[in-house]
């Protein structure tokens, strides 16, 4: 008896579900790796979009050493992480010892006949003396020395994924230190959203002609209704294709998303395996509560952040929208954000400009007002290591750039008032 909780897993490997995209031989490019390839493999694409679940699939973690670039704060911490795994020693002693053996001797006479007998001992007795001495000499290796030699020694794939979380000024020297190893034919891959926070211009200058790259593209519908045909059919449930086109339609190109839609409606429905096949039957009310649900559950905290701005103040101005509500500028941004329904895109300011206008019964702030706030929001949005930052602004371009499906799908269906 299959359950909806083991077909329908986001976040989880989707045993059940894992569409493997065949037409893009994502797993041929990936498993030659394994084969002494000899290059760094980079696996990029937007977030949620597959990259992980894709390189468990080649590369199991019982087989792997996994790193998560959000834990890794200085390149130290990388080394730890692979001699922690690997179950490795910094330390080692050595004893040397000295041993030294004396002996003392002696002779004894003896004269004398049947009659009388005289002895005469000088010395009778004769035995040894030992001395020791043992030094023992100990040292400590670096890290980075043992990790490597580890790796060598053993051969061990290493996976590094969100290497975009690693700090930049980091990320070309890990690279350079894995060279000679990848060199050496070790598979070693990372996993990257092809944005700012990856340094790839770095990592390519440290492995010129070295470099396999491996891009995730945006799931299209089709393949999201893989998802719902796929784990409902094991149901014993038939989906209408008009309810699976939607779902991948608010999907943003996330199979993350499409897991999420599926188990909601799945737990809405209390759906359980059948013994027959009969449609699933759900109105659009009842699609759209799913939708709001997942949304609050995934995108509230991040957004409730990024309206709060970099600090809490009392004496920011309030603005009135449309609908009657007040709100400061951070608030009223992200109001604008919403009315656009923003998918995975790059927001012109002019675009912006217009949806704050929309929104808003009073007048709408200066450009570089909202400059400060979009720039104040991509800090905040950098820093949460929660997640992948949501959102990245190029002041120089006055450009805003929605990078998290999760956000993005939270401005289209999530509760816009803060608590």
């Amino acid at each position: 008896m299959l359950r909806y909780q083991d077909i329908f897993v986001p976040g989880g490997f989707p045993r059940h579900t894992y569409n493997p995209r065949v037409e893009l031989q994502l797993e041929q490019k990936l498993s030659e790796a394994k084969e002494n390839l000899c290059k760094l493999v980079t696996i990029t694409g937007q977030t949620k979009s597959g990259k992980t679940v894709l390189a468990r699939k080649i590369f199991p973690p019982e087989e792997t050493i996994w790193i998560d670039g959000g834990t890794v704060s200085e390149e130290e911490v990388f080394w730890q992480v692979i001699i922690e795994q690997m179950d490795l020693f910094q330390s080692e002693e050595k004893e040397t010892g000295e041993q030294t053996t004396g002996k003392i001797g002696g002779k004894a006479k003896a004269e004398g006949s049947i009659i009388l007998a005289k002895a005469s001992a000088e010395v009778s007795t004769e035995f040894e003396k030992t001395k020791s001495s043992s030094i023992t000499k100990g040292r400590t290796l670096s890290s980075r020395v043992i990790a490597l030699s580890g790796l060598r020694s053993y051969k061990i794939p290493l996976v590094v994924d969100d290497f975009h979380y690693i700090p930049r000024d980091k990320q070309g020297g890990i690279v350079r230190a894995l060279k000679p190893l990848i060199f050496e034919g070790l598979p070693v891959v990372i996993i990257a959203i092809p944005h700012r926070r990856y340094d790839a211009l770095k990592v390519e200058k440290e492995m010129t002609g070295r470099i396999s790259p491996i891009d995730i593209p945006t799931w299209t519908e089709n393949e999201l209704e893989f998802i719902p045909k796929t784990g409902f059919a094991l149901l014993n449930y038939e989906i209408h294709v008009d309810l699976s086109r939607q779902l991948a339609l608010q999907a943003i190109g996330s199979p993350h998303l499409m897991q999420d839609f599926c188990r909601g409606i799945s737990k809405f429905l209390q759906i359980i395996q059948q013994d027959s096949l009969i449609r699933l039957i759900i109105n659009r009310a009842q699609v759209e509560s799913v939708y709001r649900e997942v949304a609050e559950t995934i995108g509230r905290p991040i957004f409730e952040k990024l309206a709060r701005g970099p600090r809490q103040r009392t004496d920011r101005l309030q603005r009135k929208l449309k609908d009657g509500r007040t709100v400061d500028i951070y608030e009223l941004v992200l109001h604008g954000l919403a009315h656009i329904s923003p998918g995975l895109v790059s927001i012109e300011y002019e675009e912006l400009r217009t949806a704050i206008r929309d929104v808003s019964s009073a007048q709408i702030p200066q450009l570089h007002e909202v400059a400060r706030v979009l720039k104040h929001m991509s800090t905040i949005a950098a820093s949460d290591q929660s997640s992948t930052p949501v959102i990245d602004f190029e002041e120089e371009e006055k450009k805003l750039h929605i990078t998290d499906p999760f956000f993005a799908f939270y401005l289209r269906w999530g509760e816009l008032a803060t608590q």
